[in-house]
């Protein structure tokens, strides 16, 4: 960093990122400004522009989510505030404190931007930081579900692409277009060719998009009328709110007796103003267990609700808590007359530390620090409930509760599973003094049905309650702290078919797969010095202290996650992949940490060229003289997470440079006898010979692409035909029964476990080779090198020749 950029460029950088955190504000705040989303990042992009490295980058990106965090999601800590008893002051410096983890999406994105400027052009830069956006934002579990696309709800036209790729398309697209912008801008010096060809091709994906949304809009407006008759359904907003304050003036029996009357009245009015043909009321409007009463009075107001629902004649379908022997659920239930209770539905996302505390962070200290942390677990994923009217008519729906809706992959499962409409429930009272957070609720669950094209019927407490046609329209809503009834009438219709339903949240996955491919392609690349003539002799990584705890952070994070992988299997599942969980702690833990660590890799690359005077250091971009006789190289002591050097300048200017590349010692050949001070080893002999024979044993046979890419794909191949000849008649079954897209995810999930399965066989090998190598040179350290490689082709025969040997026999007739 230089002295000049300290001077002057701190500023600006500081400058860009607030003047992007004030476009956010309104483009957050205000759905009438969502055309500001072609501009709200162009100035904090400007500013990445000056070239501050990738630390810079990195600490940018930390700000831009502060900042983001104070502008958009300021009311939540006044909203946590009033919900756990603490001052506003105090939990929102607690939220700030927290921005990085909250919005982890701008870190990866002026990283990945970084490193991709570094080798590519501007274009490919753009994608690859686009793609680290929204791959972060799909494997990282983020707390509301949000993303930069759903500021264009407000955009009817271009929204309607979200039944392509979802909230997350849209993110990609304007994260593009801001990069078209900021291009141009940075380029307007250069001629009008230079500064128009970015702005053209920012032009084009906005229009490409336009003409999209408005021919989708076309074929929505001329579908044939349903057939069947509409289902009208009565939305009941109670406006009752802050329960544990009523318990404590009224008590529990009396809160309950009045939440109860409030809707028997509201409802017996919409029955007789609105002509029901379905009562819906909000989330957890019930506050006790429904169908397994704790108590005399629990059953009596069960009986209750059912013989309200009898004297009604319409079915009722309410908030309330489910039970069973691993504990209780946030669930609506369905009571039809005639049939009382037929079915719940239980949260499949509860909110975390309030709803629900994971069981491995759970405890009697926890609880103590977190009073108000509930203990209702998750649910099992979507599930489809019918509502019948008392002549007949019938209406198949998914339900989604809370914060099941800013989940897209609930209701592409709901539609998958046959739903026609999507019907939300939500108790929203906490934002009753925030109504900016519950227009944002609204604004994404209206994402969920352009996704899969289901209307959507949704209630709350005391608002937002709203009806949503399959384009995302908000027809009509009721406001914040209104007692009202809200009717929709809902036709029962074949939803149509969108890419969401037949390949899921899938944008996502692709940018995590783009990055995964960059990334490999950018560990080929061997830099060069800016002399062609100069070769480049040894090749390695600039990797100071910080840079090199990064890497080792990352490598060690996917090693736990391998390492619970294991367990897991070993103490539950067995020796096979049971759960897509398992595949997801696969992607977020191992795949997504190794993937950061080789674009660390790939950022940091640089060699050490000899010229005719002495050496040069070549890193990206930069050529940097370490003359022979004035260069002082000291192996690292701890060769971890690889082997590498020190190498320090003399002169006026002492500068240390810490460079991680294989045998370290190969450097001394390098360096002129004459002049040249020793290379001075500080490690420890076994732990030199240890690292140096393993740098020395690694082939192109051992290449991530080759070994867990490729390769898992054989075996995931034979057994994923027999399962099709098995389960559907023949190798393309499930095609023919439900599509080429079931098909190729079924497909997909058979190479992940194969290649998850493969990854841990590979791990279990290493840990024994590299447990043999150490102690074999500790006894002998002669003949580490030789052990090395013999161990080294053994374990790759084992790996490429036992694995198929192993399928073979399996699936050999007599094999048990």
């Amino acid at each position: 960093m230089s002295r000049a950029w300290m001077r002057g460029g701190a500023g600006r950088h500081a400058a860009g990122i607030a003047a992007s955190a004030l476009l956010l504000a309104l483009y957050a705040r205000w759905p009438q400004a969502w055309p500001l989303g072609a501009f709200v990042l162009v100035p904090w992009c400007l500013a990445l522009d000056d070239g501050r490295g990738l630390r810079g980058a990195v600490v940018s990106g930390a700000a831009m989510a502060l900042a983001f965090v104070a502008v958009v999601f300021g009311w939540f800590g006044a909203a946590i505030a009033g919900y756990v008893g603490l001052g506003t002051a105090s939990a929102t410096a607690v939220l700030l404190v927290l921005a990085p983890l909250l919005q982890p999406q701008l870190l990866a994105y002026a990283a990945v931007r970084h490193i991709a400027g570094l080798r590519y052009g501007a274009g490919m830069r753009a994608l690859a930081a686009a793609a680290a956006w929204v791959a972060c934002e799909a494997l990282w579990p983020k707390l509301f579900g949000d993303t930069l696309g759903h500021g264009l709800h407000g955009a009817r036209t271009l929204r309607q692409a979200a039944d392509l790729g979802g909230a997350a398309g849209l993110t990609v697209l304007l994260l593009l277009v801001n990069e078209a912008i900021a291009c141009a801008l940075a380029r307007r010096r250069g001629g009008s060719r230079a500064w128009a060809t970015p702005l053209l091709a920012g032009v084009l994906l906005v229009a490409g998009t336009a003409a999209y949304g408005a021919v989708r809009l076309a074929s929505l407006q001329a579908r044939p009328a349903a057939e069947a008759a509409p289902l009208r359904v009565a939305m009941v907003q109670a406006s009752i709110t802050d329960y544990e304050r009523l318990r404590r003036e009224m008590g529990a029996y009396a809160v309950v007796r009045h939440v109860l009357d409030t809707h028997y009245a509201l409802s017996w009015s919409a029955l007789r103003d609105h002509d029901a043909d379905v009562l819906l009321w909000s989330e957890t409007v019930y506050p006790t267990t429904f169908g397994t009463p704790r108590s005399e009075d629990g059953a009596l107001l069960d009986a209750e609700i059912r013989a309200f629902v009898e004297t009604a004649g319409v079915p009722l379908v309410f908030g309330s808590y489910d039970r069973d022997a691993d504990g209780e659920y946030n669930a609506a239930m369905f009571v039809e007359p005639g049939r009382g209770l037929i079915g719940a539905y239980r949260k499949t996302h509860p909110f975390p530390l309030t709803e629900h505390v994971p069981r491995w962070l759970d405890g009697p200290r926890l609880r103590a620090w977190l009073p108000w942390a509930g203990s209702w677990q998750p649910g099992n994923g979507a599930r489809v409930m019918p509502l019948r009217s008392r002549d007949g008519r019938e209406l198949n729906v998914v339900p989604l509760i809370c914060l099941d809706d800013v989940h897209p992959q609930l209701a592409i499962d709901g539609a998958r599973l046959g739903a026609e409409a999507i019907l939300g429930m939500s108790n929203d009272s906490w934002f009753t003094g925030h109504p900016q957070g519950a227009r944002l609720h609204l604004a994404v669950a209206g994402f969920r049905s352009i996704e899969t094209r289901l209307p959507q019927v949704r209630v709350t407490t005391n608002g937002l309650s709203a009806v949503i046609d399959e384009t995302g329209e908000v027809q009509v809503r009721t406001a914040m702290g209104d007692e009202a009834v809200l009717t929709a009438t809902v036709h029962p219709q074949a939803p149509v078919t969108t890419l969401m339903v037949r390949w899921g949240d899938w944008v996502g996955r692709a940018g995590a797969a783009f990055l995964l491919v960059l990334a490999l392609a950018g560990m080929r690349t061997r830099p060069r010095s800016d002399d062609a003539r100069v070769p480049v002799a040894i090749e390695g990584h600039l990797m100071p202290p910080p840079v090199r705890a990064l890497d080792a952070g990352l490598r060690l994070l996917a090693g736990a996650g391998l390492a619970w992988l294991a367990v897991d299997m070993l103490l539950r599942t067995g020796p096979q992949v049971a759960s897509l969980v398992q595949l997801q702690v696969f992607a977020g833990m191992v795949v997504l940490p190794w993937l950061a660590a080789g674009l660390l890799r790939v950022a940091t690359a640089a060699g050490i060229a000899p010229d005719g005077d002495g050496r040069v250091l070549v890193a990206r971009g930069r050529r940097i003289d370490l003359p022979a006789a004035t260069t002082t190289l000291r192996p690292w002591r701890l060769p971890w997470p690889c082997a590498g050097v020190d190498l320090e300048t003399g002169g006026d200017e002492r500068r240390p440079y810490a460079m991680a590349l294989r045998g370290p010692h190969r450097v001394q050949r390098l360096v002129d006898a004459a002049g040249s001070e020793c290379l001075v080893d500080r490690r420890h002999p076994v732990l030199a010979r240890f690292a140096d024979a393993r740098d020395a044993g690694r082939r192109r046979w051992d290449h991530p692409l080759l070994k867990f890419g490729a390769f898992p794909l054989l075996p995931a191949l034979v057994a994923f035909r027999l399962h099709q000849i098995i389960a559907f008649g023949g190798p393309l079954g499930e095609w023919q029964t439900f599509g080429a897209g079931a098909w190729w995810t079924a497909l997909a999930i058979w190479w992940a476990s194969w290649s998850l399965g493969l990854v841990l066989f590979a791990a279990a090998l290493r840990v024994l080779l590299e447990a043999i190598c150490l102690a074999t040179t500790w006894r002998c350290p002669a003949g580490a090198h030789a052990l090395r490689g013999g161990l080294e082709h053994a374990a790759r025969l084992v790996y490429y020749l036992g694995v198929p040997l192993w399928l073979a026999w399996r699936l050999s007739p007599g094999a048990g």
